[in-house]
């Protein structure tokens, strides 16, 4: 198996009018599309366990209340070819079952279909922890996925 996870299953993103997030079992993914040839002195970028502010060229861009809370001392951001911010944030809880409904409390919510499929992929992801030795990026799962998933840890082999 060549790559990981993520980088063969692709991501669900949720689009906002900033860019988009997605998420993985143990981390938080922000884009935010930029003015081409923005400098990193233009940007403030403050990442806080619980909170989260992003302002570029003075201007408010992602400011709140994160949905949940993340490891501050693990979250990063970059610039990348000064038109992309990336931001990198930990979830302190990195079970399937904590699939992040929006990112800021009651801001940038996904949809029902997104959220639906934000689910199905964490809970692919946990499979694939569980089972190294398979490969289920391009599985389709239905059914009872929400929460991580069905919990198998009561059956016997």
């Amino acid at each position: 198996m060549s790559g990981n996870f993520d980088e063969r299953s692709g991501a669900v993103p949720c689009q906002t009018p900033w860019g988009h997030w997605y998420q993985t079992m143990e981390e938080v993914f922000i884009e935010v599309q930029v003015p081409q040839g923005t400098q990193a002195k233009e940007i403030q970028c403050k990442l806080g366990s619980r909170n989260i502010a992003l302002t570029v060229r003075g201007k408010d861009i992602i400011k709140g209340k994160l949905f949940d809370s993340t490891i501050s001392d693990e979250a990063t951001w970059t610039l990348e070819d000064r038109k992309l911010i990336r931001i990198i944030l930990t979830k302190t809880n990195r079970d399937a079952g904590n699939c992040w409904e929006s990112l800021l409390d009651g801001e940038y919510s996904a949809g029902p279909w997104v959220q639906d499929q934000m689910q199905k992929k964490l809970t692919l992801e946990r499979f694939q922890r569980e089972n190294p030795g398979f490969d289920f990026s391009g599985a389709e799962i239905s059914g009872n996925y929400s929460s991580g998933g069905p919990d198998f840890t009561g059956l016997k082999k």
